[in-house]
């Protein structure tokens, strides 16, 4: 089943573009009944390998504005610091963590389905907004940190707003970013032992295959549908957990 999921996840990410954090935590809990604490961090974990094989890529075909990435990172690399440190406060109540992934996972979802509306509106010339993007990158950080999930829709939605980078650059400047932060928050939950090693080594497996797969199959999939039905099973997943959160 590890191997399965691991497979999945990397085959909708090569499909879709979300990120590997806000899909990995939910299944893992949800399929396997993983505790949240350790679910967030081997989900960051998993999110750090699969970006780690695609980040390079980006690098090469030079889809990587790194002026937008330091500024980003600027903010990004303390907020994940403080969320994933934040974290160990959260995680020994299921209520308050539920609470947590359901808002962020609900809030992602949305992102996802009004994101084709901000392509449209950035597409016109403005200045880059840095500053007001390093400061909600902060935030976003702290998203990553806390449940693993953020950097993928809400970190290409922060671009797309505050920058005029082209979409080839939006994801690849968005995908380095997300293979940072999530280096910093698993290297943190790692420290603390917040992760299962070996469900961890079965998911990156899987995910290797997963990858090649979905990248071979994109060009004969529909994305705007696919990206449509995950959104939305994203949004129930949230609305689930936040039910969760009220029953407890």
């Amino acid at each position: 089943m590890e191997y399965l999921i691991g497979f999945i996840i990397a085959v909708i990410i090569a499909l879709t573009g979300v990120g590997a954090g806000t899909i990995t935590a939910p299944m893992l809990i949800l399929l396997l009944h993983c505790p949240a604490e350790i679910a967030v961090g081997t989900a960051l974990g998993y999110s750090s390998a699969v970006r780690l094989i695609i980040a390079p890529v980006q690098i090469l075909r030079k889809q990587v504005n790194y002026r937008v990435f330091a500024f980003m990172l600027m903010g990004g690399g303390p907020g994940v610091l403080l969320g994933s440190l934040l974290f160990r406060h959260v995680a020994p109540n299921t209520k308050a963590m539920y609470w947590v992934l359901g808002t962020i996972i609900v809030f992602s979802s949305v992102m996802q389905l009004v994101r084709p509306l901000l392509r449209k509106e950035s597409s016109s010339a403005r200045p880059d907004r840095l500053i007001l993007l390093a400061l909600l990158m902060f935030l976003i950080g702290a998203e990553v940190g806390l449940s693993s999930s953020g950097a993928g829709a809400l970190g290409t939605v922060a671009v797309l707003s505050f920058t005029s980078l082209a979409a080839k650059d939006v994801v690849g400047t968005d995908i380095l970013f997300g293979l940072a932060v999530a280096v910093i928050g698993s290297g943190i939950h790692f420290a603390f032992g917040a992760y299962d090693g070996a469900l961890l080594t079965k998911l990156i497996a899987g995910g290797i295959v997963g990858a090649i797969v979905g990248s071979v199959i994109a060009p004969m999939v529909p994305n705007k549908i696919l990206r449509l039905g995950l959104s939305v099973w994203l949004l129930i997943i949230g609305a689930d957990f936040c039910y969760r959160a009220f029953r407890l």
